[in-house]
């Protein structure tokens, strides 16, 4: 199966003109929602669709604040939705999408920014259909927010925290129906993990999936200190940052990665001890070989001529060759978690595509400048509302 997942750090609004909004008609088959909870939606005005940042310490009780918060949600919001697979064209913006109900292992969160990933893309093109969830779909993997309504069983989180996370357990396996492409979204309490404290929303949003994705892949490996990674792609969400998990978390010996001329020296201020330009040069013909080569472009049979002998490389996608293997993420907060004080201290730094973050208005325009392959980092879609 073809792999699906592969994605300076500034934060620039996109140029790129607004689009016309898509409405849904109150009779859109893609969301039904009981006409009693609409009038009940009508009834609270537009006022209760404003932000929540609770904090339980600031309430007179824990009773109290739980009242306010779930007061304070909506039956209904704004969302990005498709029902027919295809390209951008399918996605239409619908103001009157049901709130997700929570599970009691869940929590929902207020969805401050969402990033987009190569598997939302390719979801929405129907890549993987026979094992997706049901049609329709509101889009989105990753997420960064404010939890404002916890379920029963949760333990780890209260109203107000703050938390980011991947919304899918795994990505091509019956990912949830109602994604991070939306004002609230319901997760599961094991697939987040509190935000950082030195980043902001925009920043964590665009760490979840690709972070997991670059720490699973190290694992799988066996990547462990002294040993030496190539990374095919290094300037990309996961490329980026398994060059900081290899150098500053690992310990590794040697980092190369790739890239085009541009993005060279964002390779070397990423940590990499060798950068290869890609289009002067062909890195399999190197004389130096890597006890790992990350290759998150899809150049396993190019990959496999510059890997040691009883080396590993990890394919995100593209052909498999031997001794390469691939694997697809699987959600996981505690690794988040355990990643977090590398995080804090600045040695895993995220990397935002400078034309980000794109206005909630401009999903059509993310969706489409993600998909011409030319992002350095993470695309992310922020303020949500």
């Amino acid at each position: 199966m073809e792999a699906l997942l592969s994605a300076a750090p500034t934060l620039l609004r996109s140029s790129a003109p607004k689009p016309t909004l898509r409405f849904l008609s109150s009779s859109s088959p893609l969301f039904s929602v009981e006409r009693s909870r609409r009038a009940a939606w009508r009834s609270t005005g537009r006022a209760s669709l404003r932000r929540v940042a609770v904090s339980a310490a600031s309430q007179p009780s824990e009773a109290a604040s739980t009242a306010t918060v779930e007061a304070s949600v909506p039956a209904t919001m704004k969302a990005w939705v498709y029902g027919d697979y295809g390209d951008v064209d399918v996605l239409r913006f619908d103001e009157s999408v049901p709130v997700p109900e929570v599970a009691e292992d869940q929590v929902l969160v207020k969805v401050v920014a969402a990033a987009l990933n190569p598997v939302d893309f390719k979801r929405r093109q129907g890549k993987f259909k026979a094992t997706d969830s049901p049609l329709p779909t509101v889009p989105g993997y990753d997420v960064a927010g404010i939890v404002v309504k916890v379920g029963s069983q949760v333990k780890s989180f209260k109203e107000g925290d703050e938390v980011y996370g991947d919304i899918n357990e795994k990505a091509l396996e019956n990912p949830k129906q109602s994604g991070s492409l939306a004002e609230y979204t319901a997760v599961e309490e094991k697939l987040l993990a509190l935000k950082p404290k030195n980043i902001d929303f925009v920043q964590a949003a665009g760490f979840p999936l690709a972070l997991e994705t670059a720490y699973e892949g190290l694992e799988k490996a066996g990547f462990s200190s002294g040993k030496s990674v190539l990374v095919l792609g290094g300037a990309g969400g996961v490329g980026s940052l398994v060059i900081q998990l290899a150098k500053n978390v690992y310990g590794s010996s040697r980092v190369a990665a790739t890239s085009s001329t541009g993005k060279l020296e964002l390779l070397k201020s990423l940590g990499a001890d060798l950068a290869i330009d890609y289009t002067k040069e062909n890195f399999e013909e190197l004389p130096e070989k890597f006890d790992v080569v990350y290759d998150t472009v899809g150049q396993g049979e190019k990959a496999a001529k510059a890997v040691k002998e009883g080396g590993s490389v990890v394919c995100l996608t593209g052909a498999v060759v031997p001794p390469g293997f691939r694997f697809v993420v699987t959600s996981n907060g505690e690794a988040l978690a355990k990643l977090n004080p590398y995080i804090e201290d600045g040695k895993v730094k995220p990397l935002v595509d400078p034309k980000s973050p794109f206005p909630f208005s401009q999903v059509v325009e993310a969706f489409t400048y993600l998909e011409t392959g030319r992002a350095t980092g993470k695309v992310v879609i922020h303020p949500i509302s």
